[in-house]
């Protein structure tokens, strides 16, 4: 016997499949590259357009499929990361429309999608991905409603009736998730091993090229945001120390590995301490940013010997850290041979112009050390300017940028700098961050951005220690060209207050942010321990909060199949009533059979038990009365009585 054949799918119950299928492919598209988001949404277009009146011939499936997958590995390289993934899944997700022609190809369009929005999470956790994965997740169950009447053949619920019967299945299972958010102990690491991304994060890392932070600087996300106990320093004590690097190249500085299991110098302690708190934004690097400087690393983090802070674990998601930090005052007063050795080390035979300035300002300046920072800040600011558009620099890009350009901007200045105070004979390194911030109005905290992204000089010298130099400070201010600040005030005139509309509106939604991630990202076991210590249940271990969970999980259980239970029962409060009668005397073997009539079981019943038989058909009259010849009057009367009456 041949099988029937899947039941053909409408347009309408098409449509609501493809909708909820592209509202389930958005979050993804919002986190991916640009490049591929673009090509993946006009992919998916096209797919449903071709393929909305019959299927498209599978050498075109497969020509769409192969070509995608070239632009994965085009764009993400052939390095597998939680990233290449979500690529995958949206690029398969784009094509699976092609299928959608019966109920059951619908059905599976849908359980594919809700893979879409939770493997967005796996990117990003921000409020917008959970509002967007809800969305997605509401939808589908509406599309689902919309399927299973399209099989049964019956009409289509309203919207605002469908709408009602998602709303009470969400109330159902909100106790449960609730009860796992609160309760199931959180932990450190996760079940299953995830892999890093293909592609890093913008944010500061263990390298700097010159030319090189063309994107962190272009990008006026957050950073992190900074809430101070007390008194906010002033806007020049406004660096935030990242990365220190050592190792020069010729081109790009790096860290140095060999030297980071030496202990960190002590910092006296000033009259003035800042006392905050830091929330980084993810990076997926170990990197951390304090308040130059800082007095000690906080739990889960590290000092290094150059007073950088290193975390233990990469920084996945949204972190906070309480810290303290005193102002720059000069710190290791001596310096260790090993530390000096790698502070003067330089490429042989690159930037010879700068290394010969360097050797002929040490025969002039003798063993004035000061003299020398102060003459190379004076040519800064009489010759050099600042701006954005840099050429690419040659093989000697130092001698390049100081002989030739000098035009750069942060990191140009500080890699000059730092070579030419080298090749004086002064010890020096470049220190990576962030400079400055700005107040968010509406939350109090400061916030800086990754275009506040900064490059800096330390020189060491004798009887005072490393003091910060920032060559990038001394350029004249009318050879400040083009800078970012500039092209966001040009950008403002241009928009007019339209613009300063939405500047406000953007400090406003980093305040949600934040505040999502107080309340849902940073919800840690300390905060567990916290929510449950009013009602007397402190320091729990992890054996006594999943007993816990699975009490109220229970409850939450027995309550969702009451529920359920309560909505399979007759709607109908007079027949319900009717019913509970019947049951009552089908336990003392007069149950009235399906097919009797209810005065024909009453008398059956009453002449079987005579004391409560006149009772019985007066009701059953009754309830015939009024199911039957409509007469409604006394109806809240007879419910009641049905209700009390026993055999």
């Amino acid at each position: 016997m041949a099988a029937m054949p899947p039941p053909p799918l409408d347009a309408a119950s098409r449509g609501w499949a493809l909708a909820t299928a592209a509202l389930a492919l958005l979050p993804l598209l919002l986190i991916l590259p640009p490049t591929l988001s673009i090509g993946f949404g006009l992919s998916a277009l096209a797919v449903a357009a071709l393929s909305w009146r019959q299927a498209l011939p599978g050498w075109l499936r497969l020509l769409l499929t192969l070509a995608m997958l070239a632009a994965v590995f085009a764009t993400l390289g052939t390095r597998f990361g939680r990233d290449t993934g979500c690529a995958l899944l949206a690029a398969m997700l784009a094509i699976k429309p092609a299928e959608a022609h019966t109920l059951r190809d619908a059905r599976s369009l849908l359980g594919f999608s809700l893979f879409a929005p939770f493997a967005a999470f796996l990117l990003d956790q921000g409020p917008m991905v959970m509002v967007l994965g809800l969305a997605a997740a509401l939808a589908a169950l509406l599309t689902l409603q919309r399927l299973a009447d399209a099989e049964s053949g019956a009409a289509p619920l309203p919207l605002r009736q469908r709408l009602g019967v998602t709303a009470r299945l969400v109330a159902l299972g909100l106790p449960l998730t609730l009860a796992a958010f609160w309760l199931f102990p959180r932990l450190g690491s996760p079940l299953w091993g995830v892999p890093e991304r293909a592609l890093a994060r913008p944010g500061l890392s263990d390298s700097m090229e010159p030319g090189g932070w063309a994107d962190l600087m272009s990008d006026d996300s957050p950073a992190l945001r900074v809430t101070f106990d007390g008194p906010v320093p002033a806007a020049e004590q406004l660096y935030w120390r990242g990365p220190v690097l050592w190792n020069f190249d010729g081109r790009s500085w790096t860290r140095s590995r060999r030297l980071e299991g030496l202990p960190p110098p002590e910092v006296a302690a000033l009259a003035t301490t800042w006392s905050y708190e830091i929330e980084m934004e993810a990076t997926d690097r170990r990197q951390l940013v304090a308040l130059d400087l800082p007095l000690a690393a906080p739990e889960g983090a590290r000092l290094g010997f150059d007073r950088s802070l290193t975390a233990d674990k990469p920084l996945a998601s949204a972190s906070r850290w309480r810290l303290r930090s005193s102002p720059p005052a000069p710190f290791e007063p001596q310096l260790r041979p090993t530390l000096r050795t790698v502070a003067l080390d330089l490429p042989p035979g690159m930037n010879p112009r700068t290394l010969a300035l360097g050797r002929q300002w040490r025969q002039e300046a003798g063993d004035d050390d000061i003299a020398i920072v102060e003459r190379a800040l004076a040519w800064i600011r009489a010759e050099f300017g600042y701006t954005l558009d840099v050429p690419l620099p040659g093989r000697d890009a130092v001698d390049d940028f100081l002989f030739g350009t000098k035009l750069g901007y942060c990191e140009h200045f500080s890699s000059a700098y730092t070579v030419l105070m080298r090749a004086a004979g002064i010890p020096a390194r470049v220190v990576t961050g962030y400079a400055g911030g700005y107040p968010n109005p509406f939350g109090g905290y400061w916030v800086v951005r990754r275009m506040d992204a900064h490059a800096w000089v330390e020189v060491w010298l004798e009887g005072r220690g490393w003091v910060r130099v920032d060559p990038t400070a001394a350029v004249a201010p009318e050879r400040i060209y083009d800078t970012l600040e500039q092209r966001s005030s040009a950008a403002r005139a241009a928009g007019g207050a339209q613009l300063l509309r939405l500047d406000s509106f953007g400090d406003l939604t980093d305040w949600l942010r934040r505040g999502w991630n107080d309340l849902v990202l940073g919800f840690d076991a300390s905060r567990q321990q916290a929510l449950l210590s009013p009602l007397g249940l402190q320091h729990l271990q992890p054996s006594q909060l999943l007993g816990l969970f699975a009490a109220l999980a229970g409850l939450a259980l027995a309550g969702m199949i009451w529920l359920l239970s309560r909505g399979e029962r007759e709607h109908d409060p007079l027949l319900r009533a009717w019913h509970r009668l019947c049951r009552r005397y089908a336990r003392i073997g007069l149950g009235r059979a399906g097919h009797e009539p209810a005065l024909a079981w009453a008398r059956r019943a009453a002449a079987a038990h005579p004391s409560g038989g006149a009772e019985l058909l007066a009701l059953s009259q009754r309830f015939a009365d009024a199911r039957y010849a409509g007469d409604d009057r006394g109806t809240r009367r007879l419910l009641h009585d049905l209700r009390r009456h026993r055999p």
